[in-house]
């Protein structure tokens, strides 16, 4: 299945609820994904810009999207962002197919 990256923000008030209440984030995330066909494969605290990134299986573009879109939808979660993360066998076939397109490809102002 395709790997998924997501990472964001907790809002202020998530920030608040959970000091207030600690509470293990990740089983919620896993129970969420896998009711979309899905597989949380690990759920992290981050510092920075960032306060969390999660990697999971999807089955495609669509489940991760719901689930992500479901969780956003909680309202404790901003500025999400997901990225498709490739295996390097992956990458290697990506670039071999895009080799294959680009010799029929012309670039934009270019004759």
């Amino acid at each position: 299945m395709p790997i998924y990256i997501s990472r964001g923000r907790f809002t202020t008030d998530a920030v608040k609820g959970m000091m207030a209440k600690p509470e293990n984030r990740e089983e919620a995330v896993a129970s969420l994904f896998k009711s979309v066909g899905g597989r949380l494969i690990g759920w992290y605290l981050t510092m920075g810009a960032h306060d969390w990134l999660v990697i999971a299986e999807f089955p495609n573009d669509r489940a991760a999207a719901s689930a992500v879109l479901a969780a956003a939808g909680g309202g404790s979660l901003s500025d999400v962002e997901t990225t498709l993360a490739m295996t390097a066998e992956d990458a290697r076939a990506t670039f071999e197919a895009a080799g294959k397109v680009a010799k029929e490809f012309r670039s934009a102002g270019r004759s």
